[in-house]
């Protein structure tokens, strides 16, 4: 795996740093900083504390100012911490400073992240997409990952004919390096992009609807997909538990099968560069049929993350798709004022709960209206001659009954438009 940079070999406390510039968005700079904590403790790593700096205006060399910036060193220090973690984006030179200025490991939120998907992808796909992501991030910092080397003066009186040193050339190798290396990542990642579309060809070709699961992170999407399909994804009450996409087949109440895929859950500030290397995974939701959007109904922040959410949609395309709300872990919600301002919120969706199965047949309900008009209930009666039919049935239909005549096998069955097109000259009615 690309490393980004080089890093102590044992990280265990850290400081966490938020910059707020605006006494208006105080609250949100609060929740940010509270959610950099869980993604921060989702590598493993310790918080010793938290600190919400206000500023009045954005310093270019450390974001603050000097005098700002030297007390959180100090601060760090005397928390005996491995590592400052800022919330803000911070620029390649803006992180040269602040690790000047302490002689500490400083990285962003991004790089956070980065390293959080390093460690959960499984998958070749994913792998790739995160090597990518990673090695665009750290392009414009190999500088420093080389500031070891010092360059070598040579030639003449007052450094005439001054040559360029090992430092300056072995950082140009290491860019010409990773230049090849992105491009390298980005063939083989056209290549399973090619590989996904043979594969949804495939499944267009069969008619089969398809579902994408969406939502904010950690708000039950895996463990949904695990109730409805009795799948067995990771699903575990942390930040970015499982990034793979899986898919899964269910049959629906009306016999018909539905696809679901469990995307990754998107977060606020998410690094655009990962939108863009993970759109190959995330194109699901933007070709599936229509999408489950899942919110936390215990969460305090269900409106922000859903219209986190809404925006990371509308960049990826689907912003259009029909959208089954979802409100999870209502049975944690004890509150009868939380319940009635979480229906006046969103009076259309469904109060569910993935881990008891709370009105789970009521979703399926839901996504059987979605798809009610691809699907008919037929009865044929078929030539006993006729197995490639009787087998076309058994294969792409619902059978709901099989009676065995003098001169023929009489089927109900639920079918697909397609298949009730090229069975038309045997149905006998309509059921």
């Amino acid at each position: 795996m690309f490393e980004v940079r080089e890093k102590p070999d044992m990280v265990e406390r850290s400081l966490l740093v938020r910059f707020c510039f605006d006494t208006r968005e105080l609250e949100e700079a609060e929740s940010l900083l509270e959610e950099l904590g869980e993604l921060v403790s989702t590598l493993g790593i310790g918080v010793e504390q938290k600190v919400l700096a206000r500023c009045r205006e954005m310093k270019k060399k450390f974001l603050c100012g000097t005098g700002k910036a030297q007390e959180i060193v100090d601060l760090a220090k005397a928390h005996e911490c491995d590592v400052i973690v800022v919330d803000n984006g911070l620029a390649p030179s803006q992180q040269r400073e602040w690790e000047r200025l302490g002689d500490i490991c400083v990285i962003d939120r991004e790089e956070v992240i980065l390293d959080i998907f390093a460690k959960r992808a499984a998958t070749k796909e994913a792998r790739l997409q995160v090597e990518l992501a990673r090695m665009q991030y750290a392009l414009p910092r190999l500088a420093r990952m080389w500031g070891h080397l010092d360059r070598e003066g040579g030639g003449g009186t007052g450094g005439a004919g001054a040559s360029r040193g090992m430092g300056e050339k072995q950082i140009e190798v290491d860019r010409r390096l990773a230049n090849t290396n992105i491009d390298r990542c980005k063939r083989e990642l056209e290549d399973v992009r090619r590989q996904r579309a043979t594969q949804r060809k495939v499944r267009e070709k069969q008619e089969t609807p398809h579902a994408a699961i969406v939502g904010y992170t950690n708000a039950g999407k895996s463990t949904l997909l695990n109730k409805l399909s009795d799948a067995n994804v990771l699903a575990k009450d942390m930040l970015f538990a499982t990034l793979d996409t899986t898919t899964r087949r269910i049959e629906l109440p009306d016999g018909q099968p539905l696809l679901i895929t469990d995307t990754v859950g998107f977060v606020r500030n998410l690094p655009h560069r990962l939108v863009e290397a993970f759109k190959a995974t995330l194109e699901e939701a933007v070709l599936a049929d229509f999408l489950i959007h899942v919110l936390d109904a215990t969460s305090p922040e269900i409106e922000r993350f859903h219209d986190t959410t809404l925006k990371v949609l509308g960049e990826l395309g689907a912003d259009d798709k029909p959208v089954i709300t979802v409100l999870n872990k209502i049975d944690l919600v004890n509150d009868p004022d939380q319940l009635a301002e979480l229906k006046l919120k969103y009076p259309d969706a469904l109060r569910i709960s993935a881990v008891t199965g709370t009105n789970l047949t009521r979703l399926h309900e839901a996504c059987c209206n979605k798809l009610f008009d691809r699907i008919q209930r037929l009865q044929y009666r078929i030539p006993q001659e006729r197995g490639d039919l009787i087998n076309l049935l058994h294969r792409e239909a619902k059978i709901l009954s099989t009676d065995y005549l003098a001169d023929c096998v009489q089927i109900t069955a639920v079918v697909s438009q397609q298949v009730a097109g090229r069975l038309a000259p045997f149905a006998t009615q309509t059921e």
